[in-house]
């Protein structure tokens, strides 16, 4: 099968992007497949760690405000579907994937007038303004939530399949529990906590935890923090400030970044983070209760609508943005750690918004779709 893959911008967009690739790699081993980006997100690294051929073009988000800028911008996104109409024609492909974002507005527009098959990708429970546009024009459209179902009236076909992620739930023995927790220099009898911004770290998030530790208030939790890797010096300075030596705070783990996130995920009681389909993917296939911060000022304010398909079932807690304290903060974690109990069944809930086989299901509508799978 030759595929091209439309991911740019965000690890959000472009790890379910590789996830799909590496899927259609395993089954078929002889399938050639590129990727569509931009010469300015992430893909650019990720993309050819990956082990992918990247093309760009250069498109943008589309803005309602009138500017010489944002003109300048849409008549740059329209003249990319001329590009990418250029590399659907010279890779011949059987199937064009939209992983959502804004660079599937001229890949799919491309594909459409070549007469390619069309399958997108939406990874939140609310839909972004690209999937939105061009549901009617994807041949299927797969989403990750139930709840965004209803928020795309005019697709075509709708297969519910989730969101392909690498962090799977796994069963550690309390000897090898013991080990991560001695490297980490944390005690096995106090709740883990772990709070995490995404992967450039979250400052708003940051600022709680820091008054946390200065006030110690976490003496019945233990934290393992994420600070993200440009903000760990920042925080390093605060706490050193108010004379707390990084390195040496009792009861908590303060780390630039996690790089053996699955094992961390697996061993905390209580996960704390902003909240990306991903994440929020990940939170449910661990089974495990969480407060989280959605990131505001975001399209159609996803997250917070991913956030709610965790809250409305009772498996999550959600604090505001603007509304994140310190004391806040430590007063959620204490009332879901107070109770050991009704933190398992918060888990439990968590998990009923697990999927099984997502990588098999997206495969099997891929190839459903494909013109090879029409043969």
């Amino acid at each position: 099968m030759r595929v091209i893959i439309a991911a740019a911008g965000t690890g959000g967009h472009i790890n379910p992007g590789i996830a799909i690739a590496n899927k259609i790699k395993e089954e078929e081993k002889d399938s050639k497949i590129i990727f569509i980006g931009t010469s300015r997100g992430l893909e650019n690294d990720l993309v050819p760690r990956a082990g992918y051929e990247l093309k760009t073009i250069e498109a943008y988000g589309l803005s309602k405000e009138i500017s010489i800028e944002n003109l300048k911008k849409m008549y740059t996104t329209l003249r990319a579907t001329g590009k990418a109409r250029k590399i659907i024609k010279e890779f011949k492909p059987d199937i064009v994937v939209g992983a959502g974002g804004y660079i599937c507005g001229p890949v799919v527009w491309a594909a459409k007038k070549e007469k390619i098959p069309v399958v997108l990708h939406e990874s939140n429970a609310f839909p972004g303004k690209a999937v939105k546009m061009l549901s009617k024009k994807a041949d299927t459209v797969l989403i990750s939530f139930e709840e965004t179902r209803s928020r795309l009236p005019h697709a075509k076909n709708i297969v519910f399949t989730g969101t392909p992620v690498k962090i799977k739930k796994q069963n550690y023995s309390q000897e090898q529990k013991s080990k991560i927790l001695k490297e980490l220099e944390l005690k096995e009898n106090k709740p883990i906590i772990l709070i995490f911004g995404g992967s450039q770290g979250a400052q708003k998030i940051n600022e709680a935890v820091v008054g946390i530790i200065e006030n110690k208030l976490n003496k019945d939790y233990q934290i393992i923090w994420a600070t993200g890797p440009k903000q760990y010096d920042i925080v390093k300075e605060e706490l050193s400030k108010k004379l707390i030596n990084i390195e040496k705070i009792e009861d908590a783990k303060i780390l630039p970044y996690i790089y053996n996130m699955e094992e961390i995920m697996n061993i905390s009681d209580v996960i704390v983070a902003r909240s990306g389909a991903m994440t929020i993917t990940e939170i449910s296939n661990l089974a495990k209760p969480s407060i989280l911060i959605p990131l505001p000022n975001v399209s159609q304010n996803h997250q917070l609508h991913n956030a709610e398909v965790l809250e409305k079932i009772g498996a999550a807690k959600i604090i505001l943005n603007n509304e994140l304290r310190k004391d806040n903060l430590n007063s959620e974690i204490l009332e879901i750690i107070k109770n050991p109990d009704e933190m398992r069944k918060m888990g439990e809930k968590s998990f009923t918004k697990s999927v099984k086989n997502v990588q098999e299901k997206i495969y099997k509508e891929i190839k459903k779709v494909s013109k090879k799978g029409e043969k």
